[in-house]
């Protein structure tokens, strides 16, 4: 069975780039009816935190990336690195290194002016057997040094990768460090934690950033000690702004919570994250089943990835518009909180709020602009943009509001249907065109010259508001307002 895993660090928030990586995981899964699983790779206790770490999991959840295992959190398995490296020890695959930092930093610094390859110069890996052969407590008593813990690295040879996004990658082994795998404190390192937990874990399929790529041969050489087969990997092109350099937060928001408080909706970030990379011939816009049953490596492209706001956007307004709003009523209704148009736990009609929203949601490209269009249907009130009012609550309109309040006044039915009825008498009777009194209502309704069709508009806002508003305009040209 394929297994996969999305194995973020927490030492930031869940971000565009680890959201790409996660998905294509998942669809790979899906696809294959593998499994999907989340492992949290923590070993970092300077920069990791809880906070981030619930950050991650909010941001799969939002996404409704589901994983079958996990979240598994390295930070508990640190008994079974410990075991690992000591196995490693005992079959001489591993040594102690007692290099200080500081010596290290030096003979970097010294390698690097001589034009050589700073990497680790092996001292430590030619200990004698003499010295091997003292118990660890008496020869690190004798050095007054904790060591750490070094992997032996084939020193002749090539280590090639057979990537399903990349083929065939060819390193030379002689370039390759003789690694860390545990610390002087004690603690593991990435690489090493990384292989481990994907032999623990029977992972089948390693799919990850670009960024990667360079590891990939030092822990292909651990696998092979740890006597593991050795999964295929997939290496994600990286995502670049506008501007061709990698995606950063001047390029804008790259938090995938961040753009759930923007008012995007899952599923548009989802299909365009993995149009980031993945195509399926001309189709822009997909559901989650289709993904699930198109995605495959073959159509995952080597360059990278530009990301395009304009385009995400795009694609956002395009989920509005098909939208349930119904749904769209329940998504909405935090923004509308947040912008202090409703209160918080305010009880809002949901069947008149989706008749509301229906109106709008061509017009919408974000939830945050849903809910500042809901503003004129909910607030008691509205404010005039000055030019509007300059331009359309004037002597010229303000008989035909007061006829059209006179003849609303006296409606029964407040249909759209019946609205329509009403001012088609009023523009056939003075024979003017049906903006010459539609556009002032409209202000007066909404307090801009933009809106859905004004007989919606009208029927949505009710009999009572709609007739205070006619009201208030026509004091507000009077000068009585």
């Amino acid at each position: 069975m394929i297994r996969v895993r999305f194995a973020p660090s927490p030492t930031g928030h869940l971000h565009i780039g680890g959201a790409r990586t996660a998905l294509f995981n998942y669809l790979f899964a899906r696809h294959n009816n593998g499994k999907f699983i989340l492992r949290i790779e923590d070993t970092d206790r300077t920069r990791s935190t809880d906070e981030y770490i619930e950050t991650i999991i909010e941001g799969m959840k939002w996404l409704k990336l589901e994983w079958d295992e996990g979240p598994f959190r390295q930070t508990d398995r640190f008994a079974v690195y410990k075991n690992y490296v000591e196995k490693l020890i005992k079959e001489g695959k591993a040594y102690y290194c007692y290099c200080s930092p500081e010596e290290l930093e030096q003979r970097r610094k010294d390698a690097l002016a001589q034009g050589k390859s700073p990497k680790y110069d092996g001292r430590c890996r030619n200990l004698t057997k003499i010295q091997n052969s003292i118990p660890k407590l008496i020869r690190d008593k004798i050095q007054k040094k904790n060591p750490a813990i070094r992997f032996k690295m084939p020193q002749e040879g090539q280590t090639v990768v057979d990537d399903l996004i990349r083929g065939k990658v060819v390193f030379e082994n002689d370039q390759l460090d003789d690694l860390i795998i545990m610390r002087s404190d004690g603690t593991p390192t990435y690489n090493f934690t990384v292989v481990v937990d994907d032999v623990y874990m029977d992972i089948t399929h390693v799919i990850r950033g670009d960024d990667h790529l360079n590891n990939t041969p030092k822990q292909i050489h651990i696998y092979k000690a740890l006597r593991h087969e050795i999964p295929l990997f997939a290496h994600l092109p990286m995502i670049l702004g506008s501007d061709k350099t990698r995606l950063s937060k001047r390029h804008g928001a790259t938090s995938v919570m961040a753009y759930k408080d923007m008012g995007y909706l899952p599923d548009a970030l989802v299909n365009y994250l993995v149009r980031l990379g993945w195509s399926c011939g001309d189709q822009e816009v997909f559901t989650r089943e289709e993904l699930i049953k198109h995605f495959s490596f073959e159509n995952v492209g080597k360059s990278s990835a530009v990301f395009n706001p304009e385009k995400l956007l795009w694609l956002n307004s395009q989920y509005i518009i098909k939208s349930n709003p119904e749904e769209l009523g329940e998504l909405v209704i935090p923004f509308l909180e947040n912008a202090g148009i409703i209160q918080k736990g305010q009880n809002i009609d949901r069947k008149w709020l989706s008749k509301a929203i229906k109106t709008l949601q061509e017009r919408a490209k974000t939830l945050v602009e849903l809910a500042n269009s809901l503003r004129y249907y909910i607030a008691e009130d509205v404010e005039y943009d000055e030019k509007a009012k300059t331009k359309f609550l004037n002597e010229k309109s303000r008989d035909l509001l007061i006829e059209l309040k006179d003849a609303l006044n006296a409606l029964s039915d407040f249909s759209a249907l019946e609205l329509e009825k009403v001012f088609k008498f009023i523009v056939e009777k003075h024979g003017i065109k049906l903006g010459a009194l539609a556009q002032p209502v409209r202000v007066a309704m909404t307090g801009g010259t933009e809106s859905p069709g004004i007989f919606e508009v009208l029927e949505i806002l009710g009999k009572e508001k709609t007739l205070k508003r006619l009201d208030k305009a026509v004091k507000a040209i009077t000068g009585g307002n």
